[in-house]
């Protein structure tokens, strides 16, 4: 795709300021959520850890600034409050390991994509792009997309809650149309930015009809939630503008909990399989990444660089925040629509993240966006990752069975949600190990692409892997300079004479 900024590019700084805060909107709503449920999950003796959403904007925003160290400001994307993990917290906390429980699980994920990111550099990445070519990465890119897209029709239809509701669609849809709008038809600058204008939309219209149903009592149209703004101003103090996040490692310093050899043990259980079937989530958001900035990441910075910066991204975030982090499909749903893949725009994000979370009235403003608005602007970035997933499909022959029974594995299984499920977890009684459906469609694809070719990966890096492929062809492209063309015409013709 043709992109207005890319990596290296500077946008001046009043842009940069404008593109910082859309991309911290677009991946809000979800990295204050995962604290939130965090700390709905009880203890064994019935009561609850507080894990601040301030404190997860704060260690997503430092998280995301060590991922750009290690990924050497080549891979623009944001990394978030991972929801991957929300079994595993539940099942940490639910066996009283507390805050330390938290953050040791978070640190031996991220121990896993680091021991990873070592093997891969010695034995190289090559063997990626041959394992999982354009005929496995691109459904399951698509599947990524796919997968996120119930979050989106279910904030729009009941608002976050569980009552269904019309009007909160059309809000919903109204951000979406808004969206459309300003990147289609909007001037180059709203171009850039049309889910700050989507977003704002939808907040103003939902804002007048709120304000409709307190003056007229009508229940319905009550679609947003003040209490973060009476929580934050009422009383009124310094904390009202200014508070220190409560950091998970100043709570767990404060905590009595004491975590033996055992623990840990049961603690890797918990995490480590999670963060090796997230392996391939990573591989496969960075493949999508590059194909929509012309680069393949897999390579320059390499997967071992992606790796270190998610896992050490995530142990640092996870410390201050509570959450593990990842990369986030909204922020690649935002470089793709506007075209916007500045590292200068995500560091600034992921500053702006970090200073804000100590501002009451900011995080307290962000709350009361409804879900509905934010389910409008999903159907957006959630659509173009999964239309991202399609494209890389364009070099793939359907006609062929082989390719044919690839992409049909993959897409059955991972839509129809087929999970493997292994053990019991006695605390929460769920299972004690989960491969998703996206990591049990991949396996079915792996496995499938194997069978197909009589078990030998499939081809060569240059011809499995469009990403590669489409990268190399941009190289060869001539660029036309009109003053060239004339010069190489004279030179021509007077060879002629």
């Amino acid at each position: 795709m043709k992109l207005m900024y890319d990596i290296d590019d500077r946008p001046t700084p009043k842009q940069t300021l404008v593109f910082a805060f859309q991309q911290m909107i677009a991946i809000m709503a979800a990295t204050l959520l995962v604290p939130l449920l965090m700390s709905s999950f009880p203890t064994a003796d019935g009561t609850t850890l507080y894990f601040d959403p301030s404190a997860a904007l704060f260690g997503a925003g430092i998280g995301t600034l060590v991922y750009i160290a290690f990924t050497k400001k080549k891979s623009p994307v944001f990394l978030g409050s991972s929801f991957t993990f929300l079994g595993a917290y539940a099942a940490i906390i639910g066996q009283n390991y507390g805050y330390w429980g938290v953050i040791i699980g978070i640190l031996l994920a991220g121990l896993v994509y680091v021991i990873i990111a070592l093997l891969i550099r010695i034995v190289g990445s090559k063997w990626v792009n041959r394992l999982m070519p354009s005929v496995i990465i691109g459904p399951i890119v698509a599947l990524i997309g796919l997968s996120l897209s119930s979050t989106a029709t279910s904030w729009m239809a009941t608002n976050g809650g569980s009552e269904y509701s019309l009007i909160t669609i059309v809000v919903g849809v109204i951000t979406f149309l808004a969206i459309v709008v300003a990147s289609i038809r909007g001037s180059k600058m709203i171009k850039l930015i049309p889910f700050v204008v989507g977003i704002g939309t939808g907040f103003a219209v939902a804002l007048v009809l709120t304000l409709i149903g307190m003056v007229s009592h009508i229940d319905r149209l009550l679609i947003m939630d003040f209490s973060p703004l009476r929580n934050a101003f009422v009383p009124f103090n310094i904390n009202s503008i200014f508070h220190i996040p409560q950091f998970v490692f100043m709570s767990a310093l404060k905590s009595d909990t004491v975590i033996d050899a055992a623990a840990v043990s049961n603690i890797a259980i918990t995490f480590v399989p999670i963060a090796i079937v997230e392996l391939a989530q990573h591989i496969a958001d960075h493949k999508n990444l590059g194909s929509i900035i012309g680069r393949d990441l897999i390579t320059n910075p390499g997967l071992d660089n992606t790796l270190l910066g998610d896992g050490v991204g995530s142990i640092v975030g996870g410390f201050f925040g509570g959450a593990a982090n990842t990369t986030y499909g909204e922020s690649i749903g935002c470089v793709a629509i506007t075209g916007n893949a500045s590292i200068v725009t995500i560091a600034t994000a992921a500053a702006g993240c970090m200073i804000l979370s100590f501002f009451t009235p900011f995080v307290a403003i962000i709350n009361t966006i409804p879900k509905c608005v934010m389910g409008g602007a999903c159907v957006a970035l959630y659509g173009f990752i999964a239309v991202s997933g399609l494209q890389m499909l364009k070099r793939v022959d359907l006609g062929n069975n082989r390719n044919l029974f690839v992409v049909s594995a993959i897409f059955v299984t991972g839509i129809g949600g087929l999970t493997l499920n292994f053990g019991t977890n006695t605390a929460t009684g769920g299972s004690l190990l989960e491969i998703t459906s996206l990591a049990t469609a991949l396996i079915m694809g792996i496995i499938t692409n194997l069978i197909v070719n009589d078990g030998h990966l499939s081809g060569d890096e240059e011809e499995t892997d469009g990403i590669t492929a489409h990268v190399k062809n941009m190289s060869k492209v001539e660029v036309r300079d009109p003053s060239v063309q004339k010069t190489k015409k004279k030179t021509t013709a007077k060879k002629k004479k």
